[in-house]
Parts: structure tokens; sequence; C-alpha cells
């Protein structure tokens, strides 16, 4: 093989090489998604306050290998007051890779996984509920953290956001859409 061939393939593995770290979620490895949702897509009803306001399932994955835990945020970010915060779940263990459908409304979890206190003042999930007549945007928020947080269960968001500070990793979102029927 000609010298330049060989530089040729080689200057083409690097651009592939980095198009593809270019082309990560975030610019991380870390993935999230769920059956029933997708980037931009709108939030099934069931979900809702309109419906069963049941959490739907989400999973994650492409974490970095020294993650030691996980935390979920939903927030919907078109809220009259700012920021309103629907579910904070935290301290899922590395090993965790799915929040199941119709999770259980308590402030721990078997596994130490525990849940804080929504914008609606209970602990855990509230399902969207924008004013009629109005699309929200809702983000679902995986922080991928470098310790467990070891808080209370029924944590708020600015304590717990407080408290992840310089422990996050990495962090991606998806981003759904909803309007009352």
């Amino acid at each position: 093989m000609k010298p330049t061939r060989i530089a040729l393939i080689f200057l083409a593995s690097i651009i592939l090489l980095f198009s593809n770290a270019c082309i990560s979620n975030s610019g991380t490895g870390l993935v999230l998604s769920g059956p029933e949702l997708s980037e931009g897509g709108v939030m099934p009803d069931e979900y809702t306050c309109s419906d069963d306001n049941i959490s739907p399932e989400i999973h994650w994955s492409g974490a970095p290998q020294n993650t030691k835990s996980y935390v979920l945020i939903m927030e919907d970010i078109d809220a009259p007051g700012g920021s309103f915060i629907h579910w904070i779940v935290y301290d899922m263990t590395k090993s965790m890779i799915l929040l199941p459908k119709r999770m259980a409304e308590a402030g721990s979890i078997p596994g130490g996984t525990r849940q804080g206190t929504n914008s609606f003042g209970v602990i855990g999930y509230s399902g969207p509920c924008p004013p009629a007549g109005e699309t929200h945007r809702y983000v679902f928020t995986i922080y991928a953290l470098e310790a467990r947080l070891d808080l209370d269960p029924g944590i708020d968001i600015d304590r717990l956001k407080e408290v992840m500070g310089a422990r996050i990793l990495e962090q991606t979102s998806l981003t759904v859409t909803y309007s009352m029927p």
C-alpha cells in the first residue's frame, strides 16, 4: 500500500471518530429515552392530569464508568412563574437503567431510590397540566453523579441542586410538549 493511501485512510479514520464524538447527545454519551416519549414529541394523555396522571417509563444509557448514582428531574419550562417541577427522583443506583411506568408515589422506593417534593407540594410524579389553550414544554433531565446523595425523601429542588452541584459527571435531556385536550 502506498504511503499516501495509508495517510488518507488514517485521516479518514480520525475524521470519522471525531464526527461520531460530536454527534452524541449533548456532547456526551449519556442518552435518555422512553418507549412512548421522543424528543419534540407529544406527551401521551395517560401521563397527564387530564387522564391517569401516572409516571412514564424512562430509560437511560451511556453514563461514565465512575457514575455512582442518577438523578432525574422533570420540569415545565413554560410555566407562568418560571420553571415548575413535576418530578424529582434521586439516589438511583449506578446499576439502574430505567424508571418503570406508574412508579409508586412514595418518598423511598426499594433499593434506596428516593423521590422529592414537586412544585405541586407532593412527593412523586405529577403530570403535565398546562392552562387550557397553551402548549408547554416538559424537560426530563438525567444526571450521572460521582456519588450518592444520601438525602432524606421529599427533598425540594433548590436543596437537591445545591447538593448535586459539583458531583455531576454528565447530563442529558429529553423534551416533550403537551396541550390540554
